[in-house]
Parts: structure tokens; C-alpha cells; sequence
């Protein structure tokens, strides 16, 4: 049976928002307004201003439009949205995980 290794732990900090890097980083360094970016990307204004806003995550479809809009592939869209979930909810369970037993396999 094969083993499993945690291969990182997680950040101390709390992980950036994909929208916070579109908001601080991508859509300032483009110098195009939001409403012309969600026109490029296909997606309503709304759902992009939730975006980066963070209050709401990036979905797979739309990690796949922003890596094709910005050219580095959905993967890292995918990767951002995925460490901040895990800090988020590891944060939100941090007292109930404590209580949860780690079982070893034989």
C-alpha cells in the first residue's frame, strides 16, 4: 500500500486571494478598467467584482480564462485559490482538528 507524505506544510500568513493579485497586481499593471477586463475574459462584471473583492473563489473555468487572459496557464490560478481555501479552513477547524486522532497505517 503505498504511503502518503505531506509534502509542505502550511503558511503562516494567510495566503493572497487570486482576486487580490488581479486586483493589486494584474488589472493595475494592464491599465484597463474591470468592466473591458470581464468583457475580454467572457464573464459577467459582477462575477468579477466578487473576485477581487474576495467574495468569491476562482472557479475552474475561470482559471482557465484568466490563464489564457494572462498567459500563465490556469494551474497557477487554480493553486492560488486552492492555498487560500486550505488556510481558511484549517483556520476555521483549528480548535476541532486538535480533537481528531492521527492514525498511522501499519
Amino acid at each position: 500500500m503505498p504511503r502518503e507524505y505531506q509534502i509542505r506544510k502550511l503558511p503562516r500568513m494567510r495566503p493572497p486571494h487570486p482576486g487580490a493579485i488581479l486586483r493589486l497586481d494584474v488589472l493595475p499593471t494592464l491599465d484597463i478598467p474591470v468592466a473591458q477586463a470581464a468583457r475580454e475574459l467572457g464573464i459577467s462584471r459582477q462575477l468579477l467584482h466578487g473576485i477581487l473583492a474576495e467574495r468569491f473563489p476562482v472557479s475552474a473555468e475561470t482559471a482557465v480564462r484568466l490563464g489564457k487572459w494572462c498567459g500563465n496557464g490556469a494551474q497557477l490560478w487554480l493553486t492560488l485559490q486552492r492555498d487560500y481555501d486550505l488556510w481558511q479552513a484549517t483556520e476555521k477547524l483549528r480548535h476541532e482538528i486538535t480533537a481528531i486522532p492521527s492514525r498511522r497505517l501499519a
